[in-house]
C-alpha cells in the first residue's frame, strides 16, 4: 500500500477541547466529574485560546450528564478530557464522535493542555 500525503500532520489538526476544571484557572486541577464539573476549559487549537465556562448544570438535581453534552457539543467540542464518564454520556458522546480521554491523575488544566498539544 502506497503512503499518501495529504499535506498535514495530526498536529496541525484544527479542533475544540474540553477539559473539566476545579476552577477558572491554568492552575486549577482536571475535576474528576464530567456532568457535575465546577468549569469547563475550552482550549482551541487553532487559536491556542483557553476559555473557562462555569457549568451552568453542576447543581441540577437531574440531567447533569446529558446536559453537559448538550453544552459542549454546541462549542464545536471534538474531544473531552475528564476523570469519568457516566454510562449514558459514553453513549451520547459516541453517536457524536466526541472523544472521551479519561485523566485519573491530577494534573492541573496547563498541565493536560501541555500534554494534548505535543
Amino acid at each position: 500500500m502506497k503512503n499518501v500525503n495529504f499535506g498535514i500532520s495530526l498536529n496541525e489538526i484544527k479542533m475544540k477541547i474540553a477539559i473539566t476544571s476545579q476552577g477558572n484557572s491554568i492552575d486549577s486541577l482536571v475535576d474528576q466529574r464530567f456532568g457535575r464539573c465546577a468549569y469547563f476549559a475550552f482550549y482551541d487549537t487553532e487559536s491556542k485560546e483557553l476559555e473557562f465556562v462555569e457549568n451552568a448544570g453542576k447543581n441540577a438535581e437531574e440531567g447533569a450528564g446529558p446536559t453537559a453534552v448538550a453544552f459542549v457539543a454546541n462549542k464545536g467540542v471534538r474531544k473531552i478530557v475528564a476523570g469519568e464518564f457516566g454510562f449514558k454520556i459514553k453513549d451520547m458522546l459516541n453517536e457524536l464522535n466526541i472523544q472521551m480521554i479519561i485523566m485519573k491523575e491530577n494534573k492541573t488544566i496547563g498541565e493536560v493542555v501541555d500534554l494534548l498539544i505535543k
